[in-house]
């Protein structure tokens, strides 16, 4: 039975009824301190031209005159205090565009420059939207996904046997840009899950979930993203998809694309950089620098490269697949992805024979997060969970397990708004899926309430037109 074929066969069943902790939050500090450095620099050269704080300076002279009067060293020392004040104010205003108006606010009252008016007049600006912000009901927050984005819809598309299965289960290039501008003029903000709920103890040193705090402007509607077998399996080669992840000349992840002609090709093929591109051009999309969650099967390896053991003895590239993979990981994590499993085989864990169950929770610890790093979050191939919509216990031998080895964040697939749990020692939630299926389910609904997706848009105004119609049920 291959992927789709297994997809569509749960879809039917379902339609007939820590020794590790989260460490996305100091990678993305580690991003911040290294972005505030790069616009301190950068407002230093923008002002200097050479980046040395304005000691060198020559204003209305060539490069033969003498600048050391002290008039001219008066200069440059105010033109150098201007910059650097103006570089902490730049600084503060990207925290602050990103909801971390503490952060904001501490930057500059720690800063050398704190009684300077301008910089007072910033803490007191922020210190007072800090007060309107309004703290959120986590239980309430969506979670959406997608799988590989269909870059190409002729070669995606084109009639062979594997049509049917990308038009149900992906979304293309085209939908995903107009679903997040969509979202985003809506007042959508992008969520880590991480922020949802965090891991600590009580008075008894017994481990605890918490619901995390998340405070935004009124008006502002939290969501989590995820993406789906981020692995570009060898069958989606010349179907119009991106090939792997990589990481980009500027240090951020990008995609590479094989082309017709056996060369490849980087850029903007896929979920991660489009993301990227997008809270570039609007970080108000983004709390506090959050990202997606990506999800890694391990049969075929991960992010495009050939890691599964079974490539050991057959690839040539197999050990330096293994260190890129890792070092694009890790890339990923700085910049604020979290990264989760999706299982090894991408198997039903609810239903698989409990022996392979674990020998498959085993090789994806070994083969997979041996690369990525260490991981607390399972997103359920197929949404297929571990027990029902009941409170995990510890009669469930399965929960157990992925407990032991450390999963404290367990993701499902439901169709409704929101859908969270809060257990003991973990948390539980939701997905809904942003698909071909999904779409054409609501677009041809012929009772509105029967919609799934209007609260986040039209699926009328998002459809590609490129897609075969109608979209076949899974």
């Amino acid at each position: 039975m291959d992927h789709f074929e297994y997809i569509r066969a749960d879809n039917r069943r379902r339609k007939n009824r820590h020794r590790r902790g989260p460490i996305i939050g100091g990678c993305v500090l580690l991003v911040g301190i290294c972005c505030a450095g790069a616009i301190f620099f950068a407002g230093k050269m923008k002002n200097n031209g050479n980046g040395n704080g304005g000691n060198s300076i020559v204003i209305g002279a060539d490069s033969n005159e003498a600048t050391s009067s002290d008039a001219t060293n008066e200069t440059d020392e105010a033109v150098s205090v201007e910059t650097t004040q103006e570089s902490l104010l730049e600084q503060a205003s990207a925290l602050a565009t990103g909801y971390d108006y503490d952060g904001a606010i501490a930057l500059l009252s720690d800063s050398a420059y704190a009684g300077e008016p301008a910089v007072q007049e910033a803490i007191a600006g922020y210190e007072n939207t800090k007060s309107t912000l309004v703290q959120v009901d986590v239980n309430t927050v969506t979670h959406v996904f997608f799988h590989t984005l269909v870059w190409d819809t002729a070669k995606a598309f084109d009639g062979d046997s594997r049509t049917a299965g990308y038009n149900q289960v992906m979304t293309t290039v085209d939908e995903f840009n107009k679903i997040i501008q969509t979202m985003y003029d809506e007042g959508y903000v992008l969520v880590r899950l991480h922020d949802l709920a965090y891991e600590t103890t009580d008075e008894n040193g017994n481990p605890v979930m918490k619901p995390g705090t998340i405070m935004l402007p009124e008006g502002k509607i939290p969501f989590v993203m995820s993406q789906d077998d981020l692995c570009y399996y060898p069958y989606m080669d010349g179907d119009g998809f991106a090939s792997r992840i990589i990481i980009g000349d500027d240090g951020k992840p990008t995609c590479e694309m094989k082309m017709d002609d056996g060369s490849t090709t980087t850029g903007s093929f896929d979920l991660v950089p489009i993301l990227e591109d997008f809270i570039d051009k609007h970080p108000d999309f983004s709390y506090k620098g959050a990202r997606a969650v990506l999800a890694f099967t391990g049969y075929e390896g991960i992010l495009g490269y050939r890691t599964s053991s079974a490539y050991a003895e057959t690839s040539p590239t197999y050990e330096q697949d293994r260190e890129e993979a890792t070092k694009v990981a890790q890339c990923l994590r700085d910049h604020g992805w979290e990264l989760a499993s999706h299982s090894w085989g991408h198997l039903n864990l609810g239903t698989v024979d409990y022996e392979r169950f674990k020998t498959d929770t085993d090789k994806w610890e070994n083969e997979v997060e041996s690369l990525i790093g260490p991981t607390d979050i399972i997103l359920f191939p197929f949404g297929a969970d571990v027990g029902d919509w009941h409170p995990y216990t510890n009669e469930n031998e399965r929960f157990n397990y992925l407990h032991s080895v450390g999963f404290r964040y367990f993701c499902t697939v439901d169709s409704t708004k929101a859908w969270v749990q809060f257990g003991q020692d973990y948390f539980r939630q939701g997905r809904r899926n942003l698909d071909g299926y999904r779409m054409w389910k609501d677009i041809t609904a012929e009772d509105p309430a029967t919609r799934k997706l209007d609260d986040l848009f039209q699926a009328e105004n998002v459809f590609d037109s490129a897609r075969p119609t109608p979209v076949p049920e899974m």
